[in-house]
């Protein structure tokens, strides 16, 4: 079995502001760097803001002027849905083991989309669970360059 261990929640608002100032103001989470994604948001962090990995909390806002970044990057949502426990975006966890896992959802017949961020070392599996709540799977990059090698060979 993989270990796993939670790396953080999304959601996604269409009070960005607002969202950002209750969970600082609330939690103490500060505002930090985020990769350049196809649409606006917000990394709130836990502590040094230099680690991706205290970045617990993504906030994901909609570009009302161009929303099909984000459609593209991560689905469509109705934003009427987005109050309560359906503005929970996705919830992500680190592993290890991707090989294994790709074996396993396609043996499992279950659909995923996969990419890479490199500027954080992260190779990503996104899945929807039966609820259709989205499974974020984040592998060290280095896993996803070792499967593509050897894939290459043969």
């Amino acid at each position: 079995m993989s270990n796993l261990s939670l790396n953080h929640f999304s959601i996604r608002s269409l009070e960005i502001e607002k969202t950002t100032e209750f969970y600082s103001k609330l939690l103490g989470l500060t505002v930090g760097p985020r990769p350049e994604f196809p649409f606006p948001g917000v990394w709130l962090y836990n502590g040094d803001e230099s680690s991706w990995a205290n970045a617990v909390l993504h906030l994901i806002a909609i570009d009302k002027n161009d929303p099909n970044g984000l459609k593209k990057y991560l689905g469509e949502r109705d934003p009427s849905s987005l109050h309560g426990s359906g503005a929970v975006d996705h919830i992500a966890f680190f592993a290890n083991g991707l090989e294994d896992k790709i074996a396993l959802l396609k043996k499992l017949n279950i659909a995923y989309r996969e990419r890479t961020v490199p500027v954080i070392g992260l190779h990503q599996i996104f899945l929807d669970d039966p609820n259709g709540i989205v499974i974020e799977l984040n592998y060290p990059a280095a896993e996803k360059t070792a499967l593509d090698a050897k894939a290459a060979q043969g």
